[in-house]
């Protein structure tokens, strides 16, 4: 399975609803899915997680396993990844579904992140593996991409457990791992810095 860059505004916005990004996140630790079994995680309908399990495959997210037996159809993620690829297009239409990918990405995450910390009754020892971190620093726009994709080689080191739970150590649990890169340009001239390059006077206006 490889990177599905996603290009389509249909699809964006098929993705951008609550109940499959969550089935995606159930196939992200599970190698294949039930309708029952994502109705039993989820707490939604088996009928309903089947609607949503098909408009997935409709857009070439998930793809039937095989081996099913009667109407319990076992599906399996398309792809290892998806990357949201706007660009060098001019479609104003992929660029708002983009936008509300990426809000609904972003919602649903926080919620994760305040039930995480919410949470008490981790398993054993792993109340201190649940770290937050914020910093600031000053950087380029290719430093901060840089920091990105050097976070994501060494998360990479692990990617193989994914796909054969033989790898896995003992006691290793599913761990989402989140981080956010933004610019806060609002406060750039409190940090003395202009928020955008500046004439250096010998330039003909």
């Amino acid at each position: 399975m490889g990177t599905l860059n996603l290009a389509d505004p249909k699809a964006m916005r098929a993705m951008a609803h609550p109940v499959r990004m969550a089935l995606m996140e159930l196939l992200a630790v599970a190698p294949t899915l039930t309708a029952t079994q994502a109705s039993e995680a989820l707490g939604e309908s088996p009928a309903n997680c089947a609607f949503h399990l098909r408009t997935l495959a409709k857009y070439g997210f998930v793809r039937e396993a095989g081996g099913g037996k009667g109407r319990e159809r076992p599906w399996t993620r398309a792809h290892r990844s998806i990357n949201v690829d706007t660009a060098g297009q001019a479609d104003y239409q992929a660029e708002l579904a983009a936008h509300a990918l990426s809000q609904a990405y972003g919602e649903r995450m926080i919620e994760r992140i305040r039930y995480a910390y919410g949470n008490t009754s981790w398993p054993k020892g792993w109340g201190d593996a649940v770290i937050s971190s914020d910093s600031v620093r000053f950087l380029t726009v290719e430093e901060a991409v840089g920091i990105s994709q050097e976070i994501r080689t060494i998360l990479d080191r692990y990617e193989g457990r994914r796909e054969d739970p033989g790898s896995r150590p003992a006691g290793a649990l599913p761990v989402q791992v989140a981080h956010y890169i933004f610019p806060m340009a609002e406060l750039a001239g409190l940090a003395g810095q202009p928020d955008r390059p500046q004439r250096t006077g010998n330039e003909e206006e």
